[in-house]
């Protein structure tokens, strides 16, 4: 009965989970090692059910509309998602022993419960908070920095997504600390052919104007001859998405499942992902864009400044341009369509890199070794 009890975990993540790739690694991976695993999550657009089983995973999701970025306006619904936390992890703590916060804010009622139910802590910083905030002010930006600082101190262990980010939490000091990327599941087929009819573009994720989208979007304009798919949600998705209507070659997906984004991936030429190095949180940035493309043996096309720019460099897996900068991003682009043998060894280097450096596999006993350590201290 220790045995098991000791191994029931609560992911706690403020957004639908539908999908979020990091989220249901961390799951699945804790499931295929005897652990058990629930989901609560924050619906804010209210499109998700409020109570689902997934792949052995029940998620709960809290129902409150918000929008995501910002800043400042949900502040009030902030503050009601750390309620519903702690009256439903105070209700249901007999139910689980350890708590995987996953950002700043869930990692508060997360805290609370190690301090007055005994739970363990796990910290997973996808984002720094602090530094990714938009349209807070500055001097709430830095108490936020101080409060996550003492955050880290406190959790049992603290998990960063890429190794850079040491530099971004010192001043902290995590009991354990493990960096786990973002890497995907190995789910390229042997010998894969995909089916690349002409030159295309793809781009999935977080729509925010500061992510290089309608730079990309003016480009695809330009070119006619090219398909740019195009999918995701975010703060900034009503504006990308009116600047993408009507032109033919750009195709809005939407939201998507993880299946399909992979699917549309590997039928692409170039993945991109060009965010803005003036923010802090992208300078120390490894989405799982980059790794994605590695898995699928794809070129991808970053920003200098960015972090990513460093990974790329070092797999030679792609090409690094300026941010904003169109004239730029054409000439990658131009580089990548008119030379296929640049595009396939670019491919090549970057499904190396995964397989030697950034594979699942790896993250997955990353993630599993904290976990153990945590239940042998525990027991």
């Amino acid at each position: 009965m220790e045995h098991l009890v000791s191994r029931r975990v609560f992911i706690l993540r403020s957004n639908p989970v539908a999908p979020d790739p990091r989220v249901e690694f961390t799951a699945r991976s804790l499931i295929a090692e005897g652990y058990t695993a629930s989901i609560l999550a924050w619906d804010r657009g209210g499109t998700s059910p409020q109570d689902e089983i997934w792949n052995g995973v029940k998620i709960h999701r809290y129902q409150l509309p918000a929008e995501f970025g910002s800043g400042m306006k949900n502040l009030n619904k902030l503050l009601r998602w750390q309620v519903f936390l702690w009256r439903y992890l105070s209700k249901h703590r007999a139910e689980y022993d350890i708590l995987h916060a996953c950002d700043f804010d869930t990692v508060f009622p997360a805290l609370v419960c190690k301090i007055f139910f005994g739970k363990r802590v796990v910290y997973d910083i996808f984002d720094f908070y602090a530094d990714h905030l938009r349209n807070t002010p500055p001097l709430l930006k830095k108490f936020i920095r101080r409060l996550d600082y003492w955050a880290i101190s406190r959790a049992d262990a603290v998990i960063i997504a890429d190794d850079s980010r040491r530099e971004q939490i010192a001043g902290s000091h995590p009991r354990k600390l493990s960096v786990i990327y973002n890497s995907p599941e190995d789910l390229l087929p042997p010998d894969s052919q995909n089916d690349e009819q002409s030159f295309s573009i793809i781009y999935v994720g977080v729509l925010q104007v500061e992510r290089g989208l309608l730079e990309m979007i003016k480009v695809v304009c330009r070119h006619p001859e090219w398909r740019f798919d195009l999918a995701g949600f975010g703060g900034d998705e009503e504006k990308i998405r009116n600047a993408a209507v009507g032109v033919p070659n750009i195709c809005w997906h939407g939201r998507i499942d993880y299946s399909t984004t992979l699917k549309l991936s590997q039928n692409a030429s170039v993945l991109f992902a060009t965010y803005d190095p003036a923010i802090p949180n992208h300078r120390y940035s490894s989405p799982n864009k980059i790794f994605e493309a590695m898995m699928l043996g794809k070129p991808i096309i970053v920003a200098r400044g960015t972090n990513m720019d460093r990974i790329v460099g070092e797999a030679e897996s792609g090409l690094v341009v300026p941010y904003g900068d169109e004239n730029a991003l054409e000439a990658a682009l131009l580089q990548l369509e008119t030379d296929p043998d640049l595009r396939k060894r670019l491919g090549k280097n970057a499904r190396r890199a995964y397989n030697i450096h950034y594979s699942r596999s790896l993250m997955e006993n990353r993630l599993l070794n904290l976990y153990n350590e945590l239940v042998e201290g525990n027991r």
